[in-house]
């Protein structure tokens, strides 16, 4: 039997002070505090000036570390909860399960949105661990027409991320409320995958699109 001693002993010590470096930021940005410094955050994390830039490099980094950890709440979500249907119903779930990451702290999250279009000269795995989860949403491609399924699961993954991200950025900069932010996820998702829909799902996905326009239209 392994002791709770030994279960430490196994997580590298860098790893743990990369995590208590990420809890300080999302505790300083819980507080409000998005403009944080380095200063800031190692005194917070009680460790030495260097040590932040050591682990990370930058408070950029830091960030996209941060993100990375939605990302991985997101895949958990998934993964624990295996969603009945085809790949066009665990995609909309897998909507859910991202929206509702977001909503868990929205302050925290709509600032560590908010720096992830500072520019950088060292590229992210944003894009690419997103366009993972919408890959792993659609799996075999069921619910997708068969004559152009090998072409969708090629291509949608990264539009959904590209779409979903789109999404997060107007619902960051307050253009969409929080009550909003689920329902405009799904309806880019579903515009994005009727083109690639077996005909018996495509009228459904078309109407969600339709009831968006028509409420645009009426307010």
């Amino acid at each position: 039997m392994t002791s709770r001693k030994g279960s430490k002993l196994s997580i590298p010590r860098g790893e743990q002070v990369r995590q208590r470096i990420l809890d300080a930021a999302e505790h300083l940005l819980r507080q409000g505090n998005a403009e944080f410094s380095m200063r800031d955050l190692a005194v917070e994390s009680s460790v030495s000036f260097a040590t932040p830039f050591n682990q990370f490099g930058s408070k950029l980094a830091i960030m996209h570390a941060l993100s990375g950890r939605r990302i991985d709440a997101m895949e958990a979500l998934q993964r624990n909860s295996c969603p009945a249907g085809d790949a066009i119903d665990r995609v909309f779930f897998a909507t859910e399960a991202a929206t509702s990451v977001m909503m868990l702290e929205p302050v925290v999250n709509r600032a560590v949105m908010g720096s992830l279009g500072a520019p950088s000269t060292t590229p992210g795995t944003v894009l690419e661990r997103s366009a993972k989860l919408w890959a792993m949403a659609l799996g075999r491609g069921d619910g997708l027409s068969g004559a152009h399924r090998a072409e969708a699961l090629g291509i949608l993954p990264r539009q959904l991320a590209f779409g979903f991200r789109g999404v997060l950025s107007f619902w960051t900069a307050g253009e969409l409320n929080d009550a909003e932010l689920e329902p405009a996820a799904k309806r880019v998702a579903a515009t994005l995958m009727r083109g690639f829909a077996d005909p018996r799902r495509r009228k459904a996905l078309t109407q969600m699109g339709i009831q968006h326009v028509s409420r645009a239209l009426t307010r």
